[in-house]
């Protein structure tokens, strides 16, 4: 057989999984090969912690415990973010044979940038929290595209699966309801009568409906007053301040548009525009299909940052942007109309975009690698020199000052000058936590405490301890601090 015939001819449930399952494995690949545990991961692993039910996240405790057999969380991974790609090839097979009724390999490419999304990388930096992110968008796919045999199944299991799914992470709302404006131009594809269309978008929002109402009653009693879930003070001009957020959110997805990135999407948006325009073209009524089109968009680059625009307490992570998958779905999918009504092999230039993503993901799994390197670096200098002072060994307690210094990672330079979103993405601003140091044998080190009390010993002229190039250790009767750095001004050579 020909490879243009099997590139053009329809693929088997079987197939399609298979494509998934390879090309998802790949954009995780990187992540498992650098082995980083980022962020919270380090207290987790130390404790075999959850605490995720008194985020309003009960299910992801209920995973992790399901999965290892405890009651807590001993590490496990790789594991769990095997088992969510696994997942996920599968949740992709059903949304591609969702889409196409005859699905051919380009039209695999279609559904691909849910899990190729460029932000989700720092979502699945996560040891611990990655894999259960990925398991709340499984679970909105399978809810929009649940097709039971009677109302009650229409109507139930999919607000159950959405209820999992915000149990398991809150941000996939912005995921399912992207996704409902994505079934709108489906529906107008398919030359779905209006009011068909709009039965079909009530049903959605009342299944959105009743999965709140499910988790409201099962994951939410659980969680803590915290003042990150504080929502906006209506009395302080809230709206300035969702377009405040707004801004900051479009700052940094700028950051994704260097080098050749800005004209790979421009043509993408160029062949989403083409495919909006023949979306109209197929429709008898075109002034209600171009409004359509024009809506949808907006309410999807809201859905970006989607409900984090409500908090008080704001987060900009880019773990916070899986709406931007859904947004890039929205333009395959335009474009892939395009493309196809011009030559059955156009939609193939659709994987240009996700091999610039899938580099992207390489070239990320290597700042890691990087990271690692030098963290491992900077604790082995760090416990050795706690190890080589009896006065330390012996100290009640070592405090650890909090250091928000990112410019140590000099070994990264040329790659966050190239791809500024690489720095973004990492989102580490610190080289040590007192969690590392158990990993080396240390077990009398502790974050500092009573208003930053390691830094402001620092700032008193003690003499020190021990000077290193990482920071400096003071020893005041039997307790310790450990003041970091500021690096020095660096210049790479040129080779």
């Amino acid at each position: 057989m020909r490879a243009s015939t099997f590139l053009e001819r329809e693929l088997s449930q079987r197939q399609v999984a298979l494509f998934f399952l390879l090309a998802a494995m790949l954009y995780v690949l990187p992540l498992i090969l650098a082995d980083f545990p980022y962020i919270d991961d380090n207290w987790r692993t130390l404790a075999a912690g959850n605490a995720w039910a008194g985020q309003g996240r009960l299910f992801a405790d209920w995973f992790y415990q399901a999965l290892t057999f405890t009651g807590a969380s001993p590490n496990i991974f790789p594991l769990p973010l095997l088992l969510t790609t696994l997942a996920m090839s599968l949740a992709l097979t059903r949304l591609t044979f969702h889409y196409f009724a005859e699905p051919t390999l380009a039209c695999c490419l279609v559904p691909l940038p849910l899990w190729y999304n460029p932000f989700l990388l720092q979502n699945l930096s996560y040891q611990y929290d990655g894999p259960i992110m990925g398991l709340s968008m499984v679970a909105v796919i399978y809810a929009i595209t649940f097709q039971g045999a009677s109302r009650v199944q229409r109507w139930l299991v999919p607000s159950a699966l959405l209820a999992l799914a915000i149990g398991l992470y809150q941000i996939s709302f912005n995921v399912f309801v992207g996704l409902c404006c994505v079934e709108l131009l489906r529906a107008v594809h398919r030359k779905m009568q209006w009011p068909d269309i709009l039965r079909m978008l009530g049903w959605k929002f009342a299944q959105l409906g009743l999965g709140i109402l499910i988790y409201s009653v099962t994951a939410y009693p659980f969680m803590e007053r915290l003042r990150r879930t504080d929502l906006l003070n209506q009395d302080a001009n809230p709206l300035l301040q969702i377009g405040i957020n707004f801004a900051r959110v479009l700052e940094k997805v700028a950051l994704l548009f260097h080098g050749g990135y800005p004209w790979v999407f421009a043509a993408l948006v160029l062949c989403a525009i083409a495919g909006c325009v023949r979306l109209i073209q197929c429709r008898q009524h075109r002034w209600p299909t171009l409004l359509l089109c024009l809506l949808t968009l907006p309410v999807l680059v809201l859905l970006v940052p989607g409900i984090t625009l409500l908090f008080r307490d704001f987060n900009e992570g880019a773990r916070t942007l899986m709406g931007f998958g859904v947004l890039l779905l929205w333009l395959f999918y335009l474009a892939y109309l395009a493309l196809a009504s011009g030559h059955r092999r156009l939609p193939w230039l659709l994987i240009i975009p996700l091999l610039a993503t899938l580099s992207l993901s390489f070239a990320y799994g290597r700042v890691l690698t990087l990271q690692k390197t030098f963290a491992s670096s900077a604790l082995f200098s760090l416990s050795h020199d706690i190890a080589a002072h009896r006065e330390l060994r012996e100290a009640k307690r070592i405090y650890l000052s909090v250091s928000y210094s990112d410019r140590w990672l000099v070994s990264a330079t040329g790659s966050f000058r190239q791809l500024p979103v690489l720095h973004y993405l990492l989102n580490v601003d610190y080289f040590m936590l007192a969690e590392n140091l158990p990993s080396a044998g240390i077990t009398n080190v502790v974050a500092e405490r009573e208003r930053r009390n390691a830094t402001r010993v620092g700032y008193q002229g003690f003499p020190a301890l021990v000077d290193s190039l990482y920071y400096r250790i003071y020893l005041i009767g039997d307790y310790g601090f450990i003041v970091m750095k500021e690096p020095p001004h660096h210049r790479l050579l040129s080779w």
